[in-house]
């Protein structure tokens, strides 16, 4: 398996890396001098600068990851038994081993206050000292056991946000570990909840039936709902080792009957990032969508 890298920017072929021994990646993440990658039973690091890998962990301690999150210099690991391992990620070594959930962990995230924060199958979402393992709360939906799939936080209001595998979007506030609300914006799994690091008003989301969602972080309510225009033809550019389509959005109603929509226009998107002007999905049929807005000016 190959690990690719491009510019959201520029749209431009940047790097490529080696996943040893062709196992296939199930969870990564990058800053700017480095990429952490996560297969069944290994971590790999790579320098941004190079496609070699620089640190290969050995299977031996952890089997079954599902999914991960870094902060330097650390990188925490969620199993299939329950199990989050944190990693020093310059030592090599693992360091710690706690217990999160009874069943499998789906989704990490670390946040600023150094809290772990994991998501499982049973709908639960666990929060712990990541110094210490101690765990600090449970968050549970009020919609019975739905299987958490993403994980984000506001720390500048105390406020973690998940999808989860019926379409719902959830939030909770972190000083009470109470929902604040839960909202079914999607008929089907949510794959992927993010916003703008700072920004307190928006939450971007997406899933399975490949529409592209903002939601208000207050309410839950859908602002908007984008998929790409049918009607227009796209504007095609080639260059090597990849193709480039220019193409319009248009908006639909948020109870919008979605079977009317063609799956070309709206492919499943398993993860989505947000910019201050664009926010980048990534889409089952090996393709990335940049979506560019035009910011109004005041």
């Amino acid at each position: 398996m190959i690990l690719c890298l491009w510019s959201a920017e520029s749209c431009k072929f940047m790097n490529e890396y080696n996943v040893p021994n062709s196992k296939t990646l199930v969870d990564f993440d990058f800053d700017e001098n480095k990429i952490v990658g996560l297969t069944s039973s290994q971590i790999c690091i790579w320098r941004r600068s190079e496609p070699r890998s620089i640190f290969q962990s050995g299977g031996a301690s952890f089997n079954h990851g599902l999914c991960m999150s870094f902060a330097d210099p650390e990188v925490v690991i969620g199993c299939e038994d329950g199990r989050a391992f944190v990693y020093d990620m310059y030592s090599r070594s693992c360091s710690r081993i706690y217990r999160l959930h009874s069943s499998p962990v789906t989704c990490l995230m670390i946040t600023d206050d150094q809290l772990i924060v994991g998501g499982s199958t049973f709908g639960n979402v666990a929060i712990a000292d990541q110094t210490s393992g101690q765990k600090l709360g449970v968050l549970k939906s009020d919609h019975g056991p739905l299987a958490i799939r993403s994980l984000s936080s506001c720390t500048n209001s105390h406020m973690i946000f998940a999808g989860s595998s019926a379409g719902y979007a959830h939030c909770w506030d972190l000083r009470t570990l109470r929902p604040l609300w839960e909202k079914r914006v999607s008929p089907n799994v949510i794959y992927s909840t993010r916003h703008l690091p700072g920004d307190t008003a928006t939450l971007a989301v997406g899933g399975i039936d490949g529409v592209l969602r903002v939601i208000c972080q207050r309410t839950g309510d859908i602002i908007r709902s984008l998929v790409v225009d049918a009607d227009l033809p796209a504007e095609a550019t080639s260059r090597s080792r990849q193709q480039i389509e220019k193409k319009r959005v248009r908006r639909i109603d948020p109870d919008a009957q979605l079977d009317g929509i063609p799956r070309r226009l709206r492919p499943q998107i398993t993860s989505l990032s947000v910019g201050m002007k664009k926010i980048v999905t990534t889409h089952g049929e090996n393709y990335i969508r940049v979506w560019k807005f035009r910011m109004k000016s005041s």
